[in-house]
C-alpha cells in the first residue's frame, strides 16, 4: 500500500503548480499579459519550486522540462524588464 502523507518537498512542489496553473490561468482569463514582468517571475518560481520537489523524488524528464521552463521564463523576465527600462 502506497503511504499518501505529504511531506515538505511535495507541499513546496504542489505550490509550484498551484502557482504555474493560476499564472497560466490569468493570463488565459485576461488578467495578467505575457509581456508583464510578472508572468515570467512567476513562470520561473514555478519552475525553481517544482525543482526543488523533484530533488527529493527525482524524475528525469519533469526535471528537463523545468530547466527549460525556467531557462525560458527567466530569458522572458529579462525582455519584460529591458522593454519597461527603454519605455520610461
Amino acid at each position: 500500500m502506497q503511504d499518501w502523507s505529504l511531506t515538505l518537498p511535495d507541499a513546496v512542489g504542489f505550490l509550484g503548480v498551484g502557482l504555474l496553473i493560476g499564472t497560466y490561468a490569468a493570463l488565459q482569463f485576461g488578467r495578467l499579459a505575457a509581456e508583464n514582468p510578472w508572468y515570467s517571475a512567476l513562470n520561473a518560481l514555478a519552475a525553481v519550486l517544482i525543482t526543488v520537489s523533484l530533488f527529493y523524488s527525482f524524475n528525469a524528464a519533469s526535471f528537463v522540462i523545468e530547466v527549460f521552463w525556467f531557462a525560458i521564463s527567466a530569458y522572458g523576465l529579462w525582455r519584460a524588464l529591458r522593454r519597461r527600462r527603454a519605455e520610461g
